[in-house]
């Protein structure tokens, strides 16, 4: 269970601060160095008054703020080590005490123990390197091209675009934190490749850059970085413009459409990129791809009241998903997918049968374990087709299956959908089964 004492968190904070002598300036500014080692682009050029306004807040008695997750990584590799530069993470070093002190603000004890293993996993067997230990494969290969543009052929382009699927493939196992830092240099070696002179193979490049950024712009919405996501699609837009297949360009369009909506509730800006992937994905081969930018565009109408032109996008979706291709290299998207959307958008719709026969099909078909970040969603959509169907139990039993799912995979949306699922059983405030719901929100997702 995680017990909450903030105050004494903020305490061993600042005591470990001024252990070493330090000012919030000071810490700031190593915090900022060790973002720079980890190429963080979100923190590295960011202004060391803003970083030092975040240390005090960690460290006052009577504020709510926390360290989030890339904080808590930096915070880990700088305590890690002593003022020497020596590892030491055992009993009474700094490391020890900052995870109590994170223990304290309520970090669950599964991303205590990523932490410790990151950083163990570092000293042991990449010389204290905690970038080289996590991303160990591709900074040789990235090295080599910075040292001797002439190397980068199609070769090294594809074993880098191997290394992002296989990143991307970890998703709803790994930290997206520690995704976002093993993806990190990949993502910096594509802008500084794409500035060489006809160097290498442009359009390979072109498409793995489209493929890094659009990965890095999710990661940074999961870690709650919005500005930065934001800024990481409109990259990964412009480099898949330079693709003829405009598959590319829509897919990104479509998680970009999806990133706006969760991140900011802008309805009328997440519309307007929708609209744009399903001009592109009729532009493209790809049949998934453009299922999905009718499913995406049926549930931006649906959360807009506009329940017609959600009709027909669905129609379309279903209709696309009918013809897809065992041979579609957008593979991914499929009915079972589709079934969440379809449920979803009856849900909003009103229609809460149509809703729960359609999400009770998606969450028994996304078993796999790269499903497991969308078997959370949409299981919380389903908790509120039963809650809609009255019957609150139900809806409950759904949740706590949600809620052990959002946190194993840390799911922003699937948090987001449990809050607002919350909300609605405040009429059963004062039934037990939604006072153990509580207990286990708390114990399992506090920080989150």
């Amino acid at each position: 269970m995680t017990t909450i004492d903030r105050q004494s968190g903020a305490l061993l904070l600042r005591h470990l601060r001024e252990r070493r002598g330090w000012s919030w300036t000071d810490l700031a500014r190593a915090l900022r160095d060790t973002a720079q080692q980890l190429t963080v682009t979100s923190l590295m050029n960011r202004h060391l008054a803003s970083i030092q306004r975040a240390v005090a807040r960690w460290e006052s008695v009577s504020d709510r703020t926390s360290p989030g997750d890339r904080y808590q990584l930096l915070l880990a590799q700088l305590y890690a080590r002593t003022p020497a530069g020596d590892l030491a993470i055992g009993p009474g070093s700094d490391f020890e005490t900052l995870l109590d002190a994170l223990r304290h603000f309520g970090t669950p004890p599964q991303r205590i123990q990523h932490l410790v293993d990151l950083v163990a996993q570092s000293g042991q067997n990449h010389g204290g390197d905690l970038l080289v230990a996590l991303a160990h494969a591709t900074l040789p290969t990235i090295g080599a091209v910075q040292r001797d543009p002439s190397t980068l052929d199609h070769e090294v382009v594809s074993r880098l675009h191997e290394s992002v699927a296989a990143i991307n493939g970890q998703i709803g196992g790994a930290p997206f934190v520690r995704l976002q830092l093993q993806l990190a240099p990949i993502v910096e070696a594509c802008r500084r490749f794409l500035e060489l002179d006809q160097v290498g193979p442009r359009r390979e490049l072109h498409l793995l850059a489209a493929a890094a950024y659009s990965l890095a712009g999710r990661l940074a919405f999961e870690t709650r970085d919005d500005e930065a996501a934001m800024a990481l699609y409109t990259e990964a837009t412009r480099a898949a413009g330079h693709l003829a297949d405009r598959s590319h360009r829509a897919a990104i369009q479509t998680s970009h459409t999806m990133v706006t909506l969760h991140a900011t509730d802008d309805l009328a800006a997440a519309r307007t990129i929708a609209r744009a992937a399903t001009v592109d994905a009729h532009r493209g081969p790809s049949y998934a791809v453009r299922a999905r930018a009718h499913a995406v565009h049926a549930e931006i109408s649906a959360r807009a009241g506009q329940t017609r032109e959600a009709v027909v996008a669905l129609d379309r979706a279903w209709k696309t998903v009918e013809q897809l291709a065992v041979d579609d290299p957008h593979s991914g998207f499929n009915a079972d997918h589709l079934s969440g959307f379809d449920g979803l958008c009856a849900l909003h719709a009103g229609d809460a049968g149509q809703a729960h026969d359609s999400l009770s099909r998606s969450v028994a078909a996304l078993r796999l374990s790269r499903d497991a970040v969308q078997r959370g969603i949409v299981s919380t959509d389903l908790a509120l087709a039963r809650l809609r169907l009255d019957d609150p139990a139900a809806c409950v039993d759904l949740l706590h299956k949600a809620v052990d799912i959002a946190a194993t995979t840390g799911g922003r949306v699937a948090a987001q959908r449990i809050r607002l699922a919350r909300r609605d059983l405040r009429p059963w405030r004062s039934e037990d089964f939604l006072a153990e719901l509580d207990d286990h929100i708390h114990d399992t997702m506090i920080g989150r």
